[in-house]
């Protein structure tokens, strides 16, 4: 059963930073792809980023140029390296990986974080 170990979210003002945190069990880690989602009040769960296990990464458009995902296969964790954050990122941070080894879908969810940031 896979389990995903998020931290790293908190307070912070307009333009800091903050690094989110997935430490992953249960799945061979360097074989498969991770991915953030968040959702923001009142919206949909939304893509993030995600990062494949050659490390080729995709954002999602609001977020591409100040975040970055890393991940470090020998802690079986990845990253969300968050930048010039703005009020309008507010929201809960999700970290996902696929339910098996090859699964190409985002079926395990890690317990979600808040990310507030304040203007």
């Amino acid at each position: 059963q896979v389990q995903l170990q998020e931290s790293g979210g908190g307070l912070v003002q307009a333009g800091g930073s903050l690094r989110l945190s997935c430490t992953v069990s249960g799945l061979t880690f360097s074989r498969n792809p991770m991915a953030w989602y968040r959702q923001l009040p009142g919206k949909q769960r939304d893509l993030v980023a995600t990062i494949t296990r050659v490390n080729t990464t995709i954002y999602g458009e609001s977020v591409r140029g100040r975040f970055t995902i890393s991940r470090d296969n020998d802690k079986n964790t990845f990253y969300l390296q968050m930048n010039s954050l703005k009020p309008e990122d507010t929201g809960v941070y999700y970290c996902a990986t696929p339910e098996t080894d090859g699964q190409l879908s985002f079926s395990s969810w890690g317990q979600g974080t808040q990310v507030t940031v304040s203007s």
